[in-house]
């Protein structure tokens, strides 16, 4: 008998100066998501598709691999996640639900990340991830300019 282990989840709430259409796409296109998260997100992002997160270097390390849940552009992206080195473990996957919504004059992003182990490296990885790479991605379409997501304090 095996135990089931315990999950937690995440939720993040961001408003933008965009349309849905340009925060889905930022979500979907990988010359976009290049740009605020250092991966391209690579898929046909249809339902029961594959999809990628690969590094946008020389190496072109994927990162994160799952599939696609739910596509319902410009409204709702629903995608599996896992690390490629525990893919081959259905138990070790998480779920990534991106709700994209008109509020007033912006757009609110809603991203819940779910299905994660208590504890795993993946929900720690998800609590520090998350917040820069949505930073980054408001920043990208007000502005025009990312946040380097990679950079790194310096000691004092």
């Amino acid at each position: 008998m095996t135990m089931s282990k315990e999950k937690t989840r995440f939720v993040y709430v961001t408003y933008i100066r965009s349309t849905p259409e340009k925060v889905f796409e930022a979500l979907t296109k990988p010359e976009m998501t290049r740009r605020y998260w250092g991966h391209e997100n690579v898929s046909d992002w249809k339902p029961g598709s594959t999809w990628e997160h690969v590094r946008a270097n020389e190496q072109r390390t994927v990162n994160i691999v799952g599939k696609v849940v739910e596509a319902s552009p410009p409204s709702r992206l629903v995608i599996s996640w896992a690390s490629p080195s525990e893919a081959a473990d259905p138990d070790s996957y998480s779920r990534v639900t991106f709700e994209v919504e008109p509020w007033e004059d912006t757009v609110r992003l809603t991203v819940t990340h779910d299905e994660l182990e208590t504890g795993s490296a993946m929900a720690k990885g998800v609590t520090q991830g998350w917040p820069i790479v949505l930073s980054s991605l408001k920043s990208l379409l007000e502005t025009g300019q990312g946040i380097d997501v990679f950079a790194r304090p310096k000691p004092v």
